[in-house]
């Protein structure tokens, strides 16, 4: 249970860092790659290991309320794949509406309700 949080939040550091780098190198040099395309291999690493130590952590918490491993992992991956497709996916969207207006378009706060 112990290594798969660890290994998902480092993952997730790892995920972080190269995301907030990649952004900031595009926003410097506004190339002509779109903020989709930096969803490449480098990305994608840390995302998986992130989306791993989840599934672990998962499984390893069913285990101990008392479900078999099998059980578990069949329960807890599902469930990751699912989980981390959409936040990829949201993630996709995300770049292409920062690609389109900039930093205000993500700004909820200037939305009044």
């Amino acid at each position: 249970m112990t290594a798969g949080l660890l290994a998902g939040m480092a993952s997730g550091l790892a995920f972080e860092a190269t995301l907030k780098q990649s952004v900031q190198l595009w926003s410097k040099n506004r190339s002509r790659q779109n903020l989709a395309n930096l969803q490449g291999l480098q990305l994608q690493l840390p995302f998986l290991g992130m989306a791993g130590g989840i599934c672990v952590f998962l499984a390893s918490g069913m285990e101990i309320f008392g479900f078999p491993k099998l059980l578990s992992y069949a329960l807890a991956l599902p469930l990751t794949v699912l989980t981390a497709w959409l936040v990829w996916t949201q993630l996709g969207k995300l770049l292409i509406e920062l690609e389109r207006g900039g930093s205000q378009a993500l700004d909820l706060d200037s939305f009044e309700g």
